[in-house]
């Protein structure tokens, strides 16, 4: 296989490496076509990664403008074979992620020696250079921060990718301008700087999933998770839990106030001596006091009312020397009799009997 891509040249591998790419959307990963094909792919782009450093394609000493319109598509190489790696989950992973990593530093390292890296491109660029393990596109915003970059960034991308399709269509024909055709690579180079930072920040969160897994056999939860899910399966670390004594010290009350404070002597047992202790014990809790008692505590709480209200006040006697109270009092009597009559129990069931 090696014999053979060595007598490619750098256009050939390069285009079927592309097309075996492209190819890679068809097909079932699952496949042993699929892995046959990414792994061809993977090997044209190294064949082209070692003849761009041979012949010394790109040089520090040239700008952006100097570099013939041929040759910059071949800036992608880097870019196109970390994406493969990306695609590859074989038994070395890790080293794959941290291989394209390397990767795509390497593609934005050469475009920001020419400058073609926007002001944007070059603060997350010099970021990502600062924290590697940690690179995140938006990782010291809040959450209203992460969801507006995570919008710009759309959008950014579809406007990219619409440019892409203009130039494509444009550069189909037979008598194409060089200036078209620099066009689109440039736009394929921005549209591959783009995706290049969406990698990175996807590379460091799977590195440190994996740096976890492989250091820590045994999975371990934050502490603050470790302590809601005793709090689900009812741990307490208080000495008048219903695990330990019941909640009851020798006078039936709580042992503790709610600052720790014991509120009556009690006695700290063993397991095995709580565990005899229980065994004859219902399986339901039983009551720590009676009605009376509950009623007398919610009333020192202030959870029962008592007074204040119309239906305590002491009711006056109606005054039957006064006629017009009388009348008035007669008519009301009379009038509710009357609806009574007209409106009979159940009248407006008329549906719903029953």
């Amino acid at each position: 296989m090696a014999s053979t891509l060595s007598d490619k040249s750098l256009t050939e591998l390069f285009n079927s490496a592309k097309a075996k790419q492209e190819s890679l959307d068809g097909l079932d990963a699952r496949t042993a076509t699929f892995k046959e094909t990414l792994q061809g792919a993977i090997d044209e782009f190294q064949e082209c990664l070692k003849l761009v450093e041979q012949v010394s394609l790109f040089s520090a000493n040239e700008e952006a403008e100097d570099i013939s319109t041929k040759d910059l598509q071949y800036l992608t190489v880097p870019y196109l074979l970390a994406e493969l790696l990306l695609r590859s989950y074989g038994g070395q992973r890790m080293a794959g992620l941290r291989r394209a990593s390397q990767l795509l530093e390497d593609f934005l390292a050469r475009l920001d020696q020419y400058r073609m890296l926007t002001k944007n491109e070059q603060e997350l660029f010099e970021r990502f250079q600062q924290q590697r393990s940690s690179f995140s596109i938006s990782s010291t915003a809040g959450p209203e921060e992460k969801r507006r970059i995570k919008i710009s960034r759309f959008r950014e991308e579809k406007s990219l990718k619409q440019k892409l399709q203009h130039l494509r269509s444009r550069s189909e024909g037979q008598n194409v301008d060089d200036e078209v055709t620099r066009s689109l690579y440039l736009a394929e180079i921005a549209l591959d700087v783009h995706q290049s930072f969406q990698s990175l920040d996807m590379i460091s969160q799977e590195l440190s999933i994996l740096a976890q897994v492989q250091g820590e056999p045994v999975a371990v939860g934050p502490v603050q998770d470790e302590r809601s899910r005793e709090r689900s399966d009812g741990y307490s670390e208080r000495l008048d839990g219903p695990g330990t004594m019941g909640g009851l010290g020798r006078q039936g009350g709580p042992l503790l106030d709610g600052k720790g404070k014991p509120l009556q002597p009690f006695t700290i047992l063993g397991k095995r001596s709580q565990m005899q202790k229980g065994v004859f014990r219902p399986g339901h809790n039983l009551p720590t006091m009676t009605i009376d008692e509950y009623l007398d505590e919610e009333r020192r709480r202030g959870g029962i009312i008592e007074g204040g209200g119309n239906a305590n006040a002491t009711l006056e006697e109606p005054d039957e020397d006064n006629m017009e109270l009388v009348d008035a009092a007669t008519m009301k009597a009379r009038e509710w009799d009357e609806f009574v009559e007209a409106n009979p129990k159940g009248a407006g069931n008329r549906l719903n009997r029953g």
